[in-house]
């Protein structure tokens, strides 16, 4: 079983996938587009943590920039009715983090703003993820936030607005949810609130 990579990011598709080669293979691994932005630029050196789904029909691997992102994949992957797609859905709304937090509270909008799911399936993973997410602290830790200069301020909210594209967002959509975007934070903290703005229609 493949856990982790490490090798040249030759592409990085705009429906979340990326092909790192590795010993002259390239490996198709599927991310959120946190990770998607977080990872590092096409032709440059990424390591990726993952997790590798063997099935009957086919092989997949999902790619995660930390440990933690992996492991609560997994455990949300192991609850009744999240399959890898839901699961990647919601670890693009919630970071392992916001996502303690958020069972932690027992708060059922933070999870309906997560795409594809409703108030019943909503309150439905709170009661499981309660039992089954292990995520020590996580619930009362606070997210650090420190101020980006202004050029790599620029330079995520470009990021920003490419991995918005990518997943197909409209021009106007996107220079909205820009507008209203915080004005510090790094690449992955701006991506997730503006993807928490666009499904909420806020």
């Amino acid at each position: 079983m493949i856990g982790s990579l490490r090798g040249r990011l030759l592409d990085r598709a705009p429906d979340g996938e990326l092909l790192i080669e590795v010993g002259g293979i390239g490996h198709r691994v599927q991310v959120t587009p946190t990770t998607a932005v977080a990872v590092g630029e096409v032709d440059s050196e990424v390591f990726v943590h993952v997790h590798h789904a063997v099935r009957e029909d086919a092989e997949t691997l999902y790619g995660f920039t930390t440990i933690e992102e992996r492991r609560v994949f997994e455990v949300l992957i192991g609850t009744h009715g999240v399959g890898p797609a839901l699961a990647l859905a919601i670890l693009s709304v919630h970071g392992p983090v916001a996502l303690a937090r958020a069972v932690a509270d027992e708060d059922v909008a933070a999870l309906c703003l997560v795409p594809g799911v409703g108030k019943k399936t909503a309150a439905r993973l709170l009661v499981e993820l309660k039992s089954r997410l292990d995520l020590p602290d996580a619930a009362t830790t606070p997210v650090p936030v420190g101020a980006a200069a202004p050029a790599d301020q620029a330079d995520a909210r470009g990021d920003v607005r490419s991995a918005l594209e990518g997943l197909g967002y409209g021009p106007d959509e996107i220079r909205h949810v820009l507008a209203d975007l915080p004005a510090d934070g790094d690449t992955a903290e701006l991506l997730r609130d503006a993807l928490r703005r666009l499904a909420s229609g806020t």
